[in-house]
This record gives C-alpha cells, sequence and structure tokens, in this order.
C-alpha cells in the first residue's frame, strides 16, 4: 500500500470563513501607523503593469484625501504590493481606507485577485520610539533589492536615486 497525498485544490478568493485575526477598530484609527500587505491569490503575476500603476497612484491617492492618510512608502511587487499608511487626523480610519483601496483596485487586477484579507502589522507608540517606523521602511525599500528585480549598485538604495533630477 503507497501513501499519497490529498490533491490540494486552489482556495477560493471569496470564501471569507478563515479570516487573520485583527486588533480592535481604534487601533487603526486616528494617528496610527500601520505596515500593509496586499498578496496576490495563488501568487499570480503579469497584474503588475504602467497602467496598473497609474491606477494604484490615484486610488491612494483618493484613499489617503477620503480618510486623513499619508503614504510615505510603498513597494509593489510581481505577486504582492507593501505600504505604510500613516493617519493624520483624529477622523483616520485605515480600515476604511483599505477597504476603499482594495474595492476599487481589484477590477484593474482582473483577472488576478487579492487574498480575503490583507495582513498588517500595526506600529505601537513603544515601536515607534525604537525606529521601527524606519526599519519597516527600509525593509519595503529593500524588497525589489533582495528579489533582484533590481540593481542595488545601479538603482542605490532610495527610490529618489531612480530620478536624476532628483540626485543632484
Amino acid at each position: 500500500m503507497s501513501f499519497q497525498r490529498p490533491v490540494k485544490s486552489p482556495r477560493d478568493p471569496l470564501n471569507r470563513a478563515f479570516s487573520l485575526p485583527r486588533l480592535p477598530r481604534e487601533y487603526y484609527q486616528g494617528d496610527a501607523v500601520v505596515f500593509w500587505t496586499l498578496t496576490i491569490f495563488n501568487r499570480a503575476q503579469g497584474w503588475l503593469t504602467p497602467v496598473f500603476h497609474q491606477q494604484f497612484q490615484k486610488l491612494m491617492l483618493h484613499a489617503a484625501a477620503r480618510e486623513g492618510l499619508a503614504c510615505p512608502i510603498y513597494c509593489l511587487m510581481p505577486d504582492y504590493l507593501h505600504l505604510v499608511w500613516m493617519g493624520l487626523r483624529l477622523d483616520s480610519d485605515q480600515v476604511n481606507g483599505m477597504a476603499f483601496l482594495r474595492t476599487h483596485l481589484e477590477p484593474e487586477l482582473s483577472p488576478a485577485k487579492f487574498q480575503p484579507q490583507p495582513q498588517d502589522e500595526v506600529l505601537r507608540a513603544e515601536q515607534r520610539k525604537r525606529n521601527a517606523f524606519s526599519k519597516v521602511c527600509h525593509y519595503i525599500a529593500a524588497n525589489p533589492v533582495r528579489a533582484e528585480l533590481i540593481d542595488e549598485k545601479k538603482h542605490g538604495r532610495s527610490p529618489a536615486a531612480s530620478f536624476p533630477a532628483i540626485r543632484n
């Protein structure tokens, strides 16, 4: 008798039965700083185009204006995206902003889809005192280098290094 592994069927991206644990809503409001990761279902690729990037920027700006958020850094990778949002107002709400962004961005991914729930890491006040914000930003900026999508020697570690007018 030989052992056969069960055939694993792909997860249904619309099945919301399983979700990541979330902190209470107030952790995502006000002056919260949150590191978000939006993973593409089944790690699908091929959706990241210049047109998608333009739409992403427009929707990020719209979400930021609606919810009083600033995005100091983001990174679009072939199968996921990272971003950091910072609340700028007392009524800033990153959960609302993320729901808006995902709802309006997902049609641009088609036929790919986001995984059912983004991952997040709320940087609490105590962590921020220990340079957590800086570490997260450096981690995000280094993603394309670690994935060998860009050459660090050619582009440097800063996104500004890719723009000659900024370097001078």
